[in-house]
């Protein structure tokens, strides 16, 4: 019948006193502070398990050159322990976001090479005349 009596482990004539609303605070403090490491360690954790991609890990750079060659200069990156350099030509496709897994197939399909960079931004904001053009052009499925 103990098991159902109070928690406390003095005599009941001294009672059992709460925790002051100082300790509450901070321990509502700490947790908020530390929401963001531990949502930030549980994604990670998630990523590595699944092998799935934890957004905002990567950035999209849009960097101004006043010619090709600087863009060039600028654009070298290491392939299979290669240094490549190479002009690309970038393409925006405006479409749903709904869309954006058929389309990243589609280009893999035809493209000649072995990982095409693929990659969506949302649209956040924009010419509204032009967003509805987009919505009425491009097909919900």
């Amino acid at each position: 019948m103990e098991a159902l009596g109070p928690r406390c482990p003095l005599p009941t004539a001294q009672g059992c006193s709460r925790p002051g609303r100082g300790t509450v605070l901070l321990v509502m403090m700490l947790s908020l502070l530390m929401y963001p490491l531990l949502r930030s360690l549980a994604l990670q954790l998630h990523s590595a398990i699944t092998g799935s991609y934890v957004s905002g890990t990567h950035s999209i750079v849009f960097i101004n050159c006043l010619n090709e060659q600087t863009a060039k200069d600028i654009a070298r990156y290491f392939w299979k322990g290669e240094l490549e350099e190479s002009t690309e030509i970038l393409l925006l496709v405006k479409t749903r976001t709904s869309k954006i897994s058929e389309l990243s197939n589609y280009v893999r399909s035809i493209h000649p090479f072995e990982i095409p960079e693929v990659i969506s931004l949302p649209i956040d904001q924009g010419n509204p005349l032009y967003l509805k053009w987009i919505g009425e052009n491009v097909p919900r499925d």
